[in-house]
């Protein structure tokens, strides 16, 4: 399996419900064609630099998913013959490290031997001295 990152466009003439449905029907057909979700960025509506198919806005939609490479053609193919979809990107990446997860280790401070308690009688005795000086 590889990592793929999958970009899109949606035309801008959907509500945001609508480009939230559509953008969970790309993502079934991603999974029934056995690709493993990773990261998902929820449709946001952008304006774009310049027209596509005469529309100047639309929403941007981007995903990253694991899928065997036999498998891609047909995403190809099923993006590209969509009228919905203006335009998009389908790029292979490598993997992301997971970053792994140090625990510091807190130094203990070593015991103290248990102090000696004093009574009261030898704090008064001390008292008297000091006093008597």
């Amino acid at each position: 399996m590889r990592y793929y990152d999958l970009t899109y466009l949606i035309t801008p003439e959907f509500s945001e419900k609508e480009a939230k449905d559509f953008s969970q029907k790309i993502l079934n057909l991603l999974q029934k064609a056995g690709g493993v979700l990773d990261k998902i960025k929820e449709p946001i509506k952008i304006s774009l630099a310049y027209p596509i198919e005469k529309k100047r806005s639309a929403y941007l939609v981007s995903l990253n998913f694991l899928l065997g490479p036999e498998k891609i053609q047909d995403i190809k193919k099923e993006l590209s013959f969509d009228p919905n979809i203006l335009r998009f990107l389908l790029f292979s990446q490598k993997l992301p490290k997971t970053k792994e997860v140090r625990i510091p280790k807190v130094k203990v401070p070593p015991k103290r031997p248990p102090e000696k308690k004093v009574e009261l009688k030898e704090i008064e005795k001390k008292l008297e001295e000091i006093l008597a000086q």
